[in-house]
């Protein structure tokens, strides 16, 4: 087993159903006359619910596209309605098959940055790091530089390039709040192994949870499909007639108006475990979209960090196991509720 520091075996469940599956697909036939212009390809099929949306609407609720990045699309011509290009403000009917084709990135140069970075395996073919709170996975409008990828940029000498020029090497992503443990791909060989594990649930990870107020029951599952929020587009909700979303969770402690789960994931939803524990009332300590932001542990955002990854290696076939402690600030919250609790 490969760790990043010691961590209490039972604050690990035994079975971790993964989550994380692409919301796009690369295109990576040769006869594709856009294989080179184009990066991906989304494929929707319109339900009985909904019927009567605008295609622009529809596209913003079931993809991870905001509904300005859906209407740009319809406008250069990237979107199509059973095989015919469509306005932003067609009707769906029900059976309507839409596909949405996603450009290649702009070409833009990533600078390395010789950040600090958690390294906490790597060989030719992956890198496994311990994401720190606060850093942003890859560069973004307001985020160009300080990102991971400016920091593996630095670090290593080679990336996949199949997750484009703004992603080199990135397979999946936690947000930048949340800390913990997420796996690059050196190669391409590597990233299609590993994309395709995640599709198939077979990459497991637990994450660590606080979240307000004192559970019921020590147990338990939430079953509810994910989409955008109907107004406002940069936040995830529950959504009947989203994306399926389950969350498995676990109390490991109890502190009174606070309880720490550990959670594990069948599938992965943007922000799935911040959307379903605000959803059942328990939203995560710090998290100010979903929750109530502030509180009184110095949280500068959602208290939430990645602490195991099991993955098959693409080289190999081992299976592999890592394990990265809480960060500081994470356990020194811990401790102060402790010292609460017990007095």
């Amino acid at each position: 087993m490969k760790k990043a520091g010691e961590q209490k075996e039972n604050m690990f469940s035994e079975a971790a159903d993964e989550l994380t599956e692409p919301a796009v697909f690369p295109i990576d036939d040769p006869e594709d006359d856009g294989a080179e212009e184009y990066a991906a390809r989304i494929a929707l099929t319109c339900a009985e619910a909904d019927r009567g949306t605008r295609l622009d609407a529809f596209i913003a609720e079931k993809t991870e596209l905001s509904r300005s990045a859906a209407q740009r699309l319809i406008e250069t011509g990237d979107v199509f309605v059973n095989g015919e290009a469509k306005k932003a403000k067609y009707s769906l009917r029900e059976g309507d098959e839409v596909t949405v084709v996603l450009p290649q990135p702009a070409p833009t140069e990533i600078i390395a940055e010789d950040i600090p970075l958690d390294i906490v395996y790597q060989d030719a073919d992956i890198a496994v790091i311990n994401k720190p709170v606060g850093m942003v996975v890859h560069p973004a409008p307001g985020n160009p530089s300080g990102t991971l990828v400016n920091a593996l940029m630095f670090r290593l000498s080679d990336l996949s390039g199949i997750g484009g020029e703004i992603r080199p090497g990135i397979v999946h992503r936690i947000d930048k709040n949340t800390s913990g443990l997420l796996v690059v791909a050196k190669n391409d060989a590597a990233h299609n192994f590993l994309a395709a594990e995640l599709k198939t649930h077979a990459v497991q990870r637990t994450y660590f949870a606080l979240c307000e107020g004192n559970f019921k029951e020590d147990s338990g599952t939430v079953d509810a499909p994910i989409a955008r929020h109907r107004t406002d587009r940069k936040k995830m909700a529950v959504v009947p007639g989203g994306r399926e979303a389950v969350t498995h969770w676990r109390v490991e402690e109890r502190f009174g108006d606070m309880t720490l789960l550990s959670v594990e994931l069948e599938t992965g939803r943007t922000h799935q475990i911040r959307v379903h524990m605000a959803y059942i009332n328990h939203p995560l300590v710090g998290d100010d979209v979903y929750g109530r932001g502030k509180n009184s542990l110095g949280f500068a955002g959602q208290a939430l960090h990645a602490a195991r990854l099991r993955l098959t290696h693409p080289r190999t076939g081992e299976r592999m196991e890592f394990t990265a402690p809480l960060p500081d600030n994470f356990e020194k919250a811990l401790e102060k509720l402790r010292g609460r609790r017990n007095n």
